[in-house]
């Protein structure tokens, strides 16, 4: 039994004492859990039955609560973090949706909570001790200094959510997750208001959302919801007014460090009032919402980050949603704007924003997510710092100013300790591979006498391979090339592993020697000991290709086109793709399988006792090489530098090709036998030397042509280790399955190899090897293979995989407790392995391991360190980054850093004649007796009376009667305004923002199209905004025409179908706006020029040129839902789908609307997307009743299902390995990898609302010219 939370508890102290002590403890530190409102058995608390969908009985109130506009005699507590006025439907109805519920709600945390199996409790109460109370109103009273001044609660209602945990699937031999959280709600009240407070301790929030359980093992999670909800208002089902605290996971972090009155962890709001409240109002006083105007009326939407789109009613969309499940469109009526709905976001670095609030900048974010990822401490990894729970001693606020300086902060690290030296004042330091950089920016390499490339002396390794077998070289000068230059080593600035360990990588261990430290990669795991991969698992790389290359005589230019790699380490395979190169230069680069045999030597498949490359040079190093070809001695030259590994350990690769190549023409291709290379190994560099051979064929001609290779790959070693010779300074790459090909369709060059290192053998006939040795083995890819006696082995599953070695799934290590991220960090599950991240306030410290609380800024206008003018003339507004601005007081004018009271505009002939009257009258006239009305600039109001009286007449600029308007008493004549008011033009329609270069993806969600660009196919989110806002419209469908850079989409809401360039300042176009009822699915035919669409509403496919000329229907007979639509271009074909849900289906015809027929009717049920792959020939679907994304070819065979376990997908759209899909249970877009099945990233906008279409769109046109 617990014990309870209120013993030994001190008494209070009188209200001002108190909250002087609050405020003072706010600026040190955040609430400690001995200081939220007292709970326990022995205060009175029910206890809340444990389980996973638990609710109380009803708890009758002894006074009414007040909650908006109504008034309320019960309440109801359930375990997922919310309290109601009504008991609670089953969870499946709300838990894993967004805000508002159609349920009154007050949700401190509302997320999928469970109390099982004793993991926490829940504690309820009603309360009226003086104690409670007197809490209670002093913190209304901090956040309401005006309205809330003197509000004294006579009830209080207490629920306390203690140690709570997240809902989770059992899992065999795994332990629950020791994520657990402490938060809690009080509700005050007395006999005209109630105000709400949310109480979040320090370290009370451990997780921030919970994974729906109809898709429990997809990797996504919801985040909590905070906020209040009226619920449904009558019988016509109307949504009532509702107010979100968050919408994202950062936001939903920042709850324990941030606050709306002072307080960080507290926050107060006024829920309910006999006077009018049109929406629930947040404390802005003392917090990160004391700068916010007043709340916005009734009618204005309440969102600073977050622009919520208006509420519209059913009878608008017609029949838009006609018995489709989970149909939610968004608004479609202007006039109803907001219906108090409000949403505040605390994202953005916890800073909370008000409506039309001037506190636009942001508290600046930790630099620490994303960074170098090192070896927990060897503590234990889940200890947390807790205090007895009876404990309530405040913080001591000396302590924690002198916990800042003790040991565990270190001073900056001393210089390395070959060869560097701190770099001159105002000079950058030397380059370095340390952080993946560096290399890259070095001169070329110089000439070696030998005609290769000489080993530059780069400065300083202190890292190096695991202890294998490579020949180790250690001295205090140490000759490494030919060169002249030596690296030294200065003893008295020894590193040692004890400040520098953090320096290897997460899965290596750290060893001192005379001279410094070396990193090793552990067991199962090999690298250079600053970058260690997991043996046997796949790996991948990604990169940009740059050349400037002149084929035959034609020169070809191109910049940053994609590269993408995939190797199966276990078995040696090695895939290159390079997208977007131009044909000529594409073509011509067939013969160079170079650029992806790196790869092949990187990961090569080792022989007993021989080294890949990535063993020795880990993920830093350059690849330099020279080809001459022959007979026409052309020469090119292509460099390939690794930065380093990403946070999911793909290999991060740049590649530059320079010089001469032969031309080749467009029906030849290119083949290459098998051959072998032999690797020379010195110190920090490796280089090989060969001739190749290669034919070219097209038809009956075989053309054999050649060329000379010379190979240079140059890398940091750490030099402290002692010197190994177990294996000679030669090893042998054997390659075999040599492809290239280049696809003029798709524009891909690929390389494919197959690579095995070893020794220098002969040409004599091999004998019979293990199949670990030469691939042909049948272990998962994510295996290692382990040689037996003979032929005979075993397969096990690699690191941060788990299985029979046949068949490997990734073990998810944040869930399973697996990780070693410590306190204030979160663990971010990979595929494979897993990264920890610091919470929103903490940042890394120099060890790279520990998350300390990150030091604000300081406030140059507490601190007196700014420029305004005066603070009698102006005023210094802080932006919470070290940064403000200046403005002056009412009263004065100027910049803010130099204030003026202006000059007084003379009196107008109305002013002067209205001070005349009033001094005839002795300064106060009768009721009846005329004064001049005029208005602030001077001007008569158009409108003037006599006193008081129904007298009025109109008058002109000049105050003259206007002939007839002189009114009957109770009639008010209507007046036209004497001065013109001030020309008001349209708002003119956003211009579209005109996207970078690459690859990016547009989607619709409502009101608005979305731009997300893609950096490979990983979703560059960052950098995610909206292209274009379409108030009042309901964007369903989108597409890109890649010849003219214009994107079309179909409006349900205006029943139209528009389009607008790319380029900056276009505008908006309506291309179609008669004839339409719900146009939904549209496609574009880039070849042809016309586009394709689908109406729901008429049953009915459509087709016009893309200027909307030369319309007609295709089909308008057997169809009841048409929505989605694809065309392929190449082949001529059309295909759409039918969600009718007697008969579900997805047709095909040719592109003038013949040879209708269907492809698919079997095994689907709400076919929503519909993708055609122009790269694979791939028709693939995305399925809201099957929950499945399947693919087929076009004559309808080779049927396969990609993933089986989709929430609720819209739209989908294809590019490259990976498909995007819009999904209405995350309101997101979610990628898909085409191969695998896997779910590999997610994109939820800050809006939450659903998205619709989707397309990519390409800085090229698919297919042929």
């Amino acid at each position: 039994m617990r014990a309870d939370r209120a013993a030994g508890r001190p008494a209070l102290p009188p209200p001002p004492l108190l909250l002087m002590l609050l405020l003072l403890l706010s600026r040190a530190a955040a609430l400690h859990p001995s200081e939220l409102f007292p709970y326990g058995q022995s205060r009175g608390d029910q206890l809340l039955q444990e389980g996973d969908d638990e609710s109380s009985a009803a708890v009758k109130l002894t006074l009414s609560l007040r909650f908006y506009d109504a008034q309320f005699s019960d309440l109801y507590v359930g375990t997922n973090g919310i309290i109601s006025t009504q008991d609670f439907p089953r969870e499946t109805q709300y838990v894993d949706d967004d805000f508002p519920t159609d349920f009154p709600a007050i949700a401190p945390f509302l997320a999928d909570i469970d109390t099982s199996g004793g993991r926490g409790r829940v504690l309820y109460r009603q309360d009226t001790s003086p104690a409670v109370l007197g809490l209670a109103a002093n913190y209304v009273r901090t956040g309401f200094p005006l309205s809330g001044a003197h509000f004294t609660p006579t009830h209080a209602f207490l629920a306390t959510w203690e140690q709570v945990g997240a809902y989770e699937e059992a899992k065999r031999g795994a332990p629950p997750s020791e994520e657990l959280n402490t938060f809690q709600a009080v509700l005050a009240s007395d006999e005209s208001d109630t105000y709400a407070l949310f109480l979040y301790p320090a370290n009370g929030l451990q997780f921030f959302g919970t994974r729906p359980k109809e898709s429990y093992n997809v990797q996504l999670q919801l985040p909590a919801r905070v906020g209040f909800c009226r619920g449904e208002v009558d019988d016509l089902n109307r949504q009532g007014p509702y107010f979100s605290l968050t919408s994202t996971e950062q936001s939903v972090k920042n709850l324990y460090q941030h606050s709306n009155l002072g307080i960080p962890g507290v926050w107060a709001f006024h829920i309910g009032s006999t006077s009018p409240l049109d929406n629930v109002r947040p404390a802005t006083v003392g917090g990160v919402l004391s700068k916010a105007r007043p709340w916005a009326p009734l009618g204005q939407s309440f969102s600073h980050a977050v622009a919520l789109e208006d509420d519209y009613t059913q009878d608008t969309l017609d029949d838009y949603d006609e018995n489709e499940e989970e149909i939610e469109y968004p608004p479609s009526e202007p006039a109803e704007a907001s219906n108090g709905h409000s949403t505040i976001d605390i994202s953005l670095g916890g800073r909370v924003s008000a409506p039309d609030s001037d506190l636009a900048s942001p508290v600046p974010r930790s630099a620490s997510r994303g960074g170098p990822e090192t070896e927990a401490s060897p503590l234990d990894p889940h200890a947390k710092e807790r205090r007895p729970q009876g404990e309530t001693n405040a913080p001591d606020l000396k302590q924690r100013v002198e916990s800042s300086q003790q040991p565990g902060t270190r001073v900056p690290a001393p210089p390395e300790t070959e060869g560097d030296s701190p770099a001159p004042p105002g000079e950058a330091p030397p380059p370095s591979l340390e952080g993946g950089a560096g290399l890259a920016d070095q001169d070329a390499l110089p000439a070696h006498p030998g005609g290769e490339a000489a080993l530059p002396n780069y400065p300083g390794p202190d890292h190096a391979p695991h202890l294998g077998h490579r020949r180790q070289v250690v001295g205090v000068e140490d000759d490494i090339s030919s060169n002249t230059e030596v690296f030294t080593y200065n003893a008295a600035n020894k590193e040692t592993c004890e400040h520098n360990h953090e320096r290897c990588s997460r899965h290596a261990f750290c060893t001192d020697y005379a001279t410094g430290f070396c990193c090793h990669c552990q067991s199962r795991f090999y690298g250079n000991g600053k970058h260690c991969l997991p043996e046997g698992a796949p790996h991948r790389v990604n990169g940009k290709v740059s050349g400037h290359l002149l084929v035959g005589h034609t020169p070809v230019h191109f910049t940053d086109v994609d590269l993408h790699a995939y190797v199966v380490g276990n078995d040696g395979r090695a895939y290159t793709a390079i997208s977007h190169i131009p044909q000529p230069a594409a073509q011509a680069l067939l013969p160079l399988t170079p650029i992806g045999g790196l790869f092949g030597w990187l990961f090569a498949l080792e022989k007993p006792g021989w080294e890949n490359g990535f063993s020795l040079t880990g993920a830093t190093f350059i690849h330099d090489v020279e080809v001459t070809f022959y007979p026409g001695e052309e020469r090119v030259r292509i460099t390939q530098t690794a930065e380093g590994l990403d946070p999911e350990n793909y290999l991060s690769i740049k590649t530059n090709i320079q010089g001469q190549v032969p031309y080749i023409p467009a029906n030849f291709s290119a083949h290459m036998a098998p051959y072998k290379e032999l690797y020379h190994y010195t110190d920090s560099a490796v280089t090989s030397t060969s001739t190749k051979t290669y034919s070219l064929m097209s038809g009956a001609i075989n053309q054999t042509r050649s060329y000379r290779i010379h190979q240079n790959i140059t890398y940091q070693v750490c030099r402290h280790a002692p010197r190994h010779w177990a294996v000679p300074v030669t090893q042998q790459l054997n390659v075999d399955r040599v492809f290239a090909l280049y696809s003029d369709e798709e524009k891909v060059l690929r390389f494919a190899v197959t690579n095995q290192i070893g020794p220098v053998e002969g040409d004599s006939e091999p004998t019979p090897v293990n199949p670990c040795y030469d691939g042909s083995h049948t272990c998962a890819t994510t295996a290692r293979c382990h040689p037996a006696t003979g032929v005979d082995y075993t397969c096990e599953c690699a690191s941060g995989y788990q299985g029979d070695g046949r068949s490997c799934v990734d073990v998810n290590e944040c869930a399973t407790g697996f990780h070693r991220c410590g306190p204030n960090s979160v663990c971010v599950n990979l595929l494979g392995s897993y990264r920890c991240e610091c919470r929103s306030g903490y940042e890394f410290a120099d060890d790279r391991h520990t998350c300390i609380s990150i030091t604000p800024p300081p406030n140059p206008c507490e601190n007196g360190r700014h420029n305004c003018a005066p603070a009698s003339q102006a005023r210094c507004i802080h932006h919470g980054d070290g940064s403000f601005s200046c403005a002056c007081l009412p009263g004065y004018a100027g910049d803010g850093h130099r204030c003026t009271e202006p000059t007084q505009r003379p009196r107008t002939v109305c002013e002067r004649w209205r001070e005349s009257l009033l001094e005839h009258y002795g300064g106060t006239p009768r009721d009846d007796q005329y004064v001049p009305q005029c208005d602030d600039l001077g001007h008569f109001t158009p409108l003037q009376c006599h006193g008081k009286s129904d007298f009025c007449w109109c008058v002109d600029q000049d105050g003259r009667e206007v002939q007839g308007t002189r009114s009957q008493p109770g009639i008010t004549p209507a007046c036209i305004p004497t001065v013109a008011p001030p020309t008001i033009r349209p708002m003119p329609r956003p211009d579209v923002t005109p996207p970078p270069v690459g690859t990016f993806l547009l989607y619709a969600q409502g009101q608005q199209i979305g731009h997300l660009p893609l950096n490979g196919t990983r979703l560059q989110k960052d950098t995610a905004k909206t292209l274009l806002s379409l108030h009042g419209s309901i964007v369903v469908g989108i597409d890109y025409d890649c010849r003219e850079r214009m994107v079309y989409w179909t409006d349900v809401a205006g029943r139209t179908i528009s389009r607008a360039s790319l380029e900056p300042g276009a505008e908006p176009e309506m291309v179609i706006n008669s004839g339409l009822i719900s146009p939904e699915g549209l496609a574009i035919d880039h070849f042809r020029r016309t586009m394709y669409w689908t109406d729901s509403g008429l049953d009915k496919i459509e087709r016009a040129r893309l200027d909307g000329s030369e319309r007609r229907a295709l089909f308008h007979t057997d169809l009841v839902n048409p929505r989605a639509i694809a065309v392929d271009p190449i082949q001529g074909n059309l295909y759409w789908t039918d969600w009718n849900r007697e008969a579900p289906k997805i047709e095909m015809s040719s592109l003038d609307g013949e040879n209708r027929r269907i492809l698919v009717n079997k095994d689907i049920g709400l076919p929503n997307g519909l993708t055609f792959d122009p790269f694979s020939k791939l028709l693939c679907w995305a399925d809201a009743g099957t929950k499945k994304l399947e693919c087929v070819l076009p004559d309808g065979t080779g049927r396969r299902v990609i993933q089986n376990n989709l929430n609720y997908p819209f739209n989908i759209v294809s590019y490259a390995d990976h498909f995007y899909h819009t999904d209405w249970r995350r309101d997101g877009v979610i990628a898909v990898n085409r191969d695998t099945g896997q779910f590999t990233d997610e994109y939820l906008p800050e809006q939450r609302s659903h998205l619709y279409g989707i397309t990519a769109v390409y800085p090229y046109c698919p297919g042929r010219k």
